[in-house]
């Protein structure tokens, strides 16, 4: 055996390490620098979609941008509602510009959920209650986007059919894979102790969390209305931005096609549905009788405003709020 000297090190002193104020300052940087990359792989699908807002009816486009700004308000009511405790006002609509932002360079959900959970265990909440109430937002806005997708389909059953999305053959290797995961799921539960100890703590704490706030007329408002209101208006920009287009589609069924789009790629993992999302929307969009070329127009107008606008501004709000220690 060889032996190797290690280096002396001082009394007193420790191997130096990356302060915490370099590391913040690296953190608020790292959304610009995402933005940039993203916008580069997706410079062509950018240079059309602003090409196509340059023939588009101003007033209709001025309109689903003001719908835009509506849905971070209807995200931070939904955030609010899910937690007892008054959260700051300003600080939350903020957060949710930024989640907006984050949520478009991280596979779906996992940007928006890092941030949220981050502001609010900085705001106080235990972590174990921020994830219950993450949990509760998350489930609370699948249901109000699948009711109202079911709403409207009963209103309007020839909006679309569902096997332009999802062709018939995929529903049965769909179900399987689902029954796979939920056996995989059980398996792990029952066999590993730690993982059913961790399961039953967090359902625990959800449960005592969702019912702490039903109990709270104004909290249960909130948390419903805002998830009801924000696919509503996500579906009211698609509506818009059609109508500023002209595509020959009737507004009830451009809703129908953005929820039922937006709830078949929910299990996609790309950053902010980029790609799988504006597929699905076209498709959506030609089943319920529109032009394909009008279609893609719209999808990537849509897709501008929603997305790629916002996107710069929500990454500087990112690196502010970091920088601030709100997240």
């Amino acid at each position: 055996m060889t032996a190797v000297q290690l280096p002396e090190l001082r009394p007193g002193r420790l191997p130096r390490r990356v302060p915490v104020r370099r590391l913040r300052q690296i953190l608020c940087l790292l959304p610009l620098l995402l933005v940039t990359v993203v916008a580069v792989q997706h410079r062509s699908v950018l240079a059309e979609g602003f090409a196509h807002l340059g023939t588009a009816e101003w007033p209709w486009l001025l309109a689903a941008v003001g719908a835009t700004c509506l849905t971070w308000v209807a995200a931070a009511c939904t955030r609010q509602g899910a937690v007892v405790e008054p959260l700051p006002k300003r600080r939350l609509l903020a957060t949710q510009f930024a989640a907006g932002a984050a949520n478009h360079l991280l596979p779906t959900g996992l940007g928006a959920s890092a941030v949220n959970l981050r502001f609010m265990t900085m705001c106080g909440l235990p972590l174990a209650r921020s994830s219950a109430a993450l949990a509760l937002y998350l489930l609370a806005e699948s249901i109000g986007r699948v009711a109202l997708l079911g709403a409207l389909f009963l209103a309007f059953p020839d909006a679309l059919r569902l096997s332009t999305l999802v062709p018939e053959t995929a529903f049965g290797p769909l179900l399987a894979g689902a029954g796979v995961v939920l056996v995989v799921a059980a398996a792990v539960v029952a066999l590993v102790r730690r993982v059913r100890s961790a399961l039953v703590s967090f359902l625990r704490t959800a449960l005592g969390e969702a019912r702490s706030v039903h109990t709270r007329p104004a909290r249960a408002l909130a948390l419903w209305g805002g998830s009801f209101a924000f696919p509503a208006l996500q579906a009211s920009v698609l509506v818009l931005v059609g109508q500023s287009l002209g595509l020959d589609v009737p507004p009830a069924h451009m809703a129908v096609a953005y929820l039922a789009a937006t709830v078949a790629v929910a299990l996609v993992p790309t950053p902010g549905g980029l790609g799988s999302v504006e597929a699905a929307l076209v498709v959506a969009l030609v089943a319920a009788g529109g032009p394909a070329a009008v279609a893609t127009a719209v999808v990537l107008a849509f897709r501008v405003i929603t997305v790629w606008l916002p996107l710069l501004p929500g990454a500087v709000t990112l690196g502010a709020l970091v920088r601030l220690k709100v997240i």
